[in-house]
Order: C-alpha cells, then structure tokens, then sequence
C-alpha cells in the first residue's frame, strides 16, 4: 500500500512539472517603465497595469499559445482599443498594435 502511495504521488508530481506556465504569464516592464502583469483569464491571457497612471486598468486581452497570441490591446491615454499580437522573442514580449492592420505601432517589453 505504502509503495502504491509513493508511486501515485510520484506521478502526480511529474505531471506536474510537465505543465509548465504559458511564456506570456508574468510580469513584464512597459516602455514607459511601468510594471504590466500577464494572467489567465476565461479562455486567454489578461493584461492588468500593476503601477504607474493607470494602476489596476486592464489593456489587454489574448488567445493563443506557445509564444504566439492574437486579440486586443487598449493604450490607456487615449483609451482606445486597437487589434494586437503578442510574440516571445528570447526572453522579450513584442507587442504590435494596429489600426485597420495599417497603421501599426510596437513595442518590446523585458520581464521584471
């Protein structure tokens, strides 16, 4: 019985570690250095402003997976809302966002 024990918990262990967080969850600095936290939330990803002017608005939201994600991001100041992708590059989160997938701004943030 004992041995069974060890051996389920061993397995529950390993499953574990093999499901490692989404590359996106964390926090991570804005270009205007303020702090950005990337959660799960419903189906996707939430991005909340931890500090700075706009401390506790979300600006984001996105579905996707493995360093590649696609939905909404709103800039605070203006608050407006704009088509956004998200990528992992190496250990920087690349955001681009776009008015009518024309007009295009990005940024990179760097984890914190």
């Amino acid at each position: 019985m004992k041995r069974m024990f060890i051996a389920i918990t061993a397995l529950a262990g390993g499953a574990a570690i093999a499901h490692a967080e989404d590359p996106i969850v964390g926090n991570w600095k804005t270009e205007l250095g303020d702090t950005a936290a990337i959660t799960s939330c419903g189906a996707g990803y939430c991005i909340t402003l931890k500090s700075g002017k706009h401390v506790g608005k979300q600006i984001g939201t996105f579905r996707g997976k493995d360093g590649s994600y696609e939905g909404k991001i709103t800039d605070p100041d203006a608050n407006k809302t704009y088509d956004g992708t998200l990528t992992v590059s190496g250990k920087a989160l690349k955001l681009k966002g776009c008015v009518l997938k024309v007009v295009c701004e990005s940024q990179t943030w760097p984890p914190l």
